[in-house]
């Protein structure tokens, strides 16, 4: 072994740089490939066909010799043995005439971040944004890369263009860095302690059906070479385009990852459909994940879970004296009109609310709040649970149980204990006549909060004739409360409870 490593290593230092022989883009110095269990993929170009690559992985203790891959059509790919976390390692591509390499290479969990401006939003631009830079070098194993911003008609295997390559921490690599992603990996390193990767491809402005492939839109009935999306104003001047087609952000962005072997995806989406196809996005949503974890899967050979786990962060904030429902439909949309996940349509996801975390003086405007560390660590708590099967941890917020009107009231019993605050208007009530189902077009009416005990509040239905309740809803609105000021939270007062709007004659199992 000592001496296969010497002849490696001087191989090396003769032919580094020959540059007939490369990895993919998004393969680098000081990257993070996935752990055990799972195999980590790499791949690359060489220009001569059918000549063998093969892949050594060397540390001061290890050097491991991948099967050599053949050459096609000037692509060559081979899948390591599993690596258990740690590093850091060196990786060689081997050729009869040219060598490449990685260094610094470390094994742990890979996490891609996608999304809109909520996700580019940077770590310049969080609260408390230099403190937090300032650590951001005591974290040497979290790693970060970025795509560029671009946009292809057709499916692409490789990157563009990128825009941070894989680095080790420091505030001037994390200054242009999603805040979200980098305290998402942060949070989650502390629980861990093994090496996090994160992968940022986000673009503001965008909808869920540019991050969609073609098939997955035609499952719900979107046709894609006829979908387009009127960027905004900001976005426009940042790209000069003001037209978007859909696909064109998954061919660009994320279909050149799907070789890459990850362990999960977070998503932060879904303010550009609020008023472009929302009422699809009950479909679009959980079918771009469903499709996802099949691409990727495929793309890894396997490697890549089937139903990796996705979290996402259901939408805060935009305009406090909104009447509209743009807001408050996406919101229910995002978890396929369940109101909770995970679910039966959405399995091994998890949520953050963040509906309780406005932000009216943000200099990027309200639609974008600069806390980013209470969304991180709700989404790492959902991926403790959910990603990572910790035991007893609490990660979602109330959600109703049990439903009873009673005369001129109605009690909410909720799945946990809760604590409650005094509300006038957060619950409403909508009538029915006719025992008919209420939509959120539909007449509703305050039903403010009476008395409470641990898990139930009674609320006033003096709005309605006795026994005509037909619907409940809690929260339907852009801006329901004032900052972590929502009525109703878990014991702790950490976790919101989720908007819900539910009808009584709609076959609903908590009336």
């Amino acid at each position: 072994m000592a001496l296969i490593f010497v002849v490696v290593m001087l191989f090396a230092a003769l032919h580094d740089g020959d540059g007939t022989l490369r990895f993919a883009s998004y393969y680098g110095d000081h990257m993070v490939l996935q752990k055990a269990p799972q195999k980590a993929v790499l791949w690359g170009y060489y220009g001569h066909e059918k000549e063998q690559v093969v892949v050594y992985l060397t540390s001061s203790t290890v050097l491991q010799k991948v099967s050599s891959a053949p050459v096609t059509n000037d692509i060559w790919q081979v899948t390591l043995e599993p690596v258990d976390a740690g590093g850091p390692y060196s990786i060689y591509a081997v050729t009869e005439s040219s060598i490449c390499s990685l260094k610094d290479v470390l094994f742990g969990d890979i996490w891609i971040c996608g999304g809109q401006s909520n996700m580019l939003f940077t770590m310049s631009q969080i609260f408390n944004s230099s403190e937090e830079l300032a650590v951001s070098s005591k974290y040497p194993h979290v790693r970060p890369f970025m795509t560029a911003l671009n946009m292809s008609k057709t499916e692409l295997i490789d990157l563009i263009q990128v825009e941070i390559p894989w680095s080790t921490p420091n505030s001037s690599v994390l200054a242009n860095f999603s805040g979200l992603c980098w305290l998402f990996g942060r949070y989650m390193y502390d629980k861990l302690n093994y090496p996090i990767g994160l992968v940022e491809s986000s673009w503001g402005g965008t909808p869920v059906e540019a991050w969609s492939s073609a098939r997955a839109l035609k499952q719900c009935g979107l046709v894609p070479s006829e979908d387009m999306y009127e960027l905004k104003d900001d976005m426009i001047q940042q790209t000069g385009n003001s037209m978007l087609k859909s696909t064109v952000l998954w061919n660009a962005m994320i279909h050149p990852f799907l070789n890459m072997t990850i362990y999960g995806a977070i998503w932060y989406q879904g303010e550009a459909n609020a008023a472009y196809h929302k009422d699809n996005y009950n479909c679009s949503f959980p079918t771009m994940i469903n499709d996802w974890r099949m691409a990727f899967h495929q793309g890894s050979g396997g490697q890549t879970a089937h139903d990796f786990p996705f979290g996402f962060v259901q939408l805060s904030t935009y305009k406090k004296s909104a009447t509209d429902d743009g807001f408050p439909d996406i919101r229910w949309h995002q978890t396929a009109d369940m109101g909770f996940v995970p679910n039966i349509k959405m399995k091994n996801t998890f949520m953050a609310v963040a509906f309780d975390l406005p932000d009216k003086t943000s200099p990027y405007g309200k639609i974008h709040p600069r806390d980013k560390q209470d969304v991180a660590h709700r989404l790492t708590l959902g991926a403790r649970a959910v990603a990572y099967g910790e035991k007893g941890i609490s990660f979602q917020g109330p959600f109703p149980k049990v439903i009873v009107p009673i005369e001129s009231t109605v009690n909410v019993t909720y799945d946990q204990k809760i604590f409650v605050t005094p509300s006038k208007d957060i619950f409403e009530i909508c009538c029915s006549e006719k025992n008919a189902s209420c939509e959120p077009d539909s007449l509703w009416s305050p039903a403010p909060i009476m008395v409470w005990n641990q898990t139930t509040i009674q609320l006033s239905a003096s709005a309605c004739p006795p026994s005509k309740v037909a619907a409940l809803r809690y929260g339907w609105r852009d801006w329901p409360c004032e900052f972590k000021a929502c009525p109703v939270y878990d014991s702790s007062k950490n976790l919101p409870a989720p908007p819900f709007i539910t009808n009584r004659y709609a076959g609903n199992h908590i009336w």
